[in-house]
């Protein structure tokens, strides 16, 4: 696909037109998602401030239901089902203790969720009132009602969760009937479509919402527009087919900028006096405090400035803030004098994302991981897992790994090329974070949590973390498909997962604990 202007039609464009440094991370119905650029103080001297489009995540829109039966007494027969909701007054008391539960979950959410109302069905004409409805995500409060209920307000194309009340009550009909009657439909095989037995939760209003955590990074993963300097591509033989798998199970939109066209676009960057002199200035700033380290000539870091907005420029124009990079090994920086390294690391903090290598096979991980956890990802080469410990390196890791900090770094040259400015990120020791191992195919990922037990400083790429796997680390040496890895600080398997069976792609996490027995 060749590159074209886009049309942008969403509402956050038109209302903000903001520069990057009034540009701050946000989450809820509002779905503005980023981190503010630290390095732009000289943009008025200079007279270069671009309005840049925001980078949006969108809100998850959820439509909680309540149903419920009012049945009558009647003598010497049974009258009415399981459940402790039964009467008007039951029904009122149960909608004013979830309204409450749902406004902590609103309150709470680290992530952008758009709560309709609370709707309380008992027909099947409201139920397909609300089927109708604008909504990603049915939230059955399932007190009563009978199956034909339930299944009216299950939509094709719309998620579903379940809640059930069981201890301390009131218990609910279902919490006795789900498994046997809707699920299986009397018989032992699953039979109801849009469901299935992760997507219901007994009791614990954390795991409902570890489980919106996880549609609302699927929905924004979805459709994804993806620049892709040079085209698309995949690593190896296996990566051969990795665009189209992308664009076939993700549905996202990867628009090809090639090289003929961005290569104009940096000459006359490099022309522009202006340009030139605030990104020098935001160099400075970035180089300044006793955190970072130069280790490479200036001018590749001045230049990489400069590269980094002609890549915002990029995306602006195909109206996305998504881009990965091909053959940033080579032809990349002959026409920047520097590398795409450092620029990829300061996009990925200022909450773009920014992947090198163009590489399909992982950047589906690292789009659906950004989207899960709300910060930027690390793009890896992972080496061979021994005695619980692997290294993870690459020549472009973000600072704000956890969203708001900067690491400290050292800026070196690029390892195989030993040219340019790259980041050698010094991530935090004693870390929890997510790993994940997508495979070719895109038929079963592995996921493991780890803790960042040092930074080495080998002949390798320049960040570089080595982390003890937690769990089954036999499992992952035997598993692993693919080649590279994508990271995040903190615990994110179980939204992977469940996010990954959404769209018929198997995970195995080989952290979680083995079954009982």
């Amino acid at each position: 696909m060749k590159h074209t202007a886009h049309t942008c039609h969403c509402h956050c464009c038109a209302a903000h037109g903001m520069s990057r440094r009034h540009f701050l991370y946000s989450v809820g119905a509002a779905t503005v998602a980023g981190l503010a650029a630290p390095v732009w103080a000289a943009e008025a001297a200079s007279g270069y401030a671009p309005q840049r489009r925001p980078r949006t995540r969108q809100p998850l829109c959820v439509q909680p239901v309540l149903t419920y039966d009012l049945p009558k007494r009647r003598e010497a027969t049974s009258w009415r089902n399981w459940g402790g909701i039964q009467t008007e007054q039951d029904v009122q008391a149960e909608r004013e203790r979830l309204a409450k539960e749902l406004k902590k979950i609103a309150d709470t959410a680290d992530f952008p969720l758009e709560l309709k109302p609370l709707t309380p069905v008992r027909t099947l004409e409201q139920a397909g009132e609300i089927a109708k409805g604008r909504h990603d995500v049915l939230l059955l409060f399932a007190a009563g009602g009978g199956v034909k209920l339930l299944e009216a307000l299950t939509v094709a194309g719309k998620h579903n969760l379940m809640f059930l009340r069981h201890d301390p009550g009131p218990a609910y009909l279902w919490y006795e009937i789900v498994h046997p009657r809707f699920l299986r439909k009397t018989v032992d095989d699953y039979g109801q479509p849009g469901w299935d037995v992760n997507d219901v939760v007994v009791d614990s209003f954390a795991d409902l919402t570890w489980r919106l955590r996880a549609l609302g990074g699927l929905k924004n993963t979805l459709n994804k527009r993806v620049v892709c300097i040079g085209g698309a591509s995949g690593w190896g033989a296996g990566g051969r087919t990795a665009p189209a798998r992308t664009q076939e199970l993700w549905k996202m939109d990867l628009v090809n900028y090639p090289y003929k066209d961005l290569a104009p676009r940096i000459a006359a960057a490099r022309q522009n006096a202006a340009l030139v002199a605030a990104c020098a200035a935001a160099a400075e700033k970035y180089l300044s405090p006793w955190r970072v380290s130069l280790k490479t000539t200036r001018e590749f870091v001045n230049n990489a400035f400069v590269l980094t907005e002609v890549f915002k420029d990029v995306m602006d124009e195909v109206q996305t803030d998504a881009f990965t990079i091909n053959s940033c090994m080579g032809t990349i920086m002959g026409m920047s004098q520097t590398t795409a390294c450092l620029p990829l690391s300061l996009l990925n903090d200022e909450g773009y994302l920014a992947f090198c290598e163009s590489d399909f096979v992982v950047i589906p991980s690292g789009i659906l991981l950004h989207y899960i956890c709300g910060l930027p990802v690390f793009l890896n080469d992972p080496t061979l897992p021994h005695d619980r410990v692997v290294t993870l390196a690459h020549c472009t890791a973000p600072r704000k790994m956890d969203g708001k900090r900067s690491e400290p770094v050292k800026i070196l040259t690029h390892f195989e090329s030993d040219y340019g400015a790259a980041p050698k990120v010094e991530m935090r020791t004693g870390q929890l974070c997510t790993n994940l191992v997508p495979d070719f195919a895109s038929k079963k990922w592995v996921g493991f949590a780890g803790t960042i037990t040092g930074n080495p400083f080998h002949d390798i790429c320049r960040s570089q973390i080595d982390v003890q796997i937690h769990g089954d680390a036999g499992a992952l040496l035997r598993e692993m498909k693919g080649f590279h890895w994508m990271m995040s600080y903190g615990d994110y398997l179980r939204e992977t997962g469940y996010a990954l069976q959404k769209v018929g792609v198997d995970f195995l996490n080989v952290s979680a604990p083995p079954p009982a027995t």
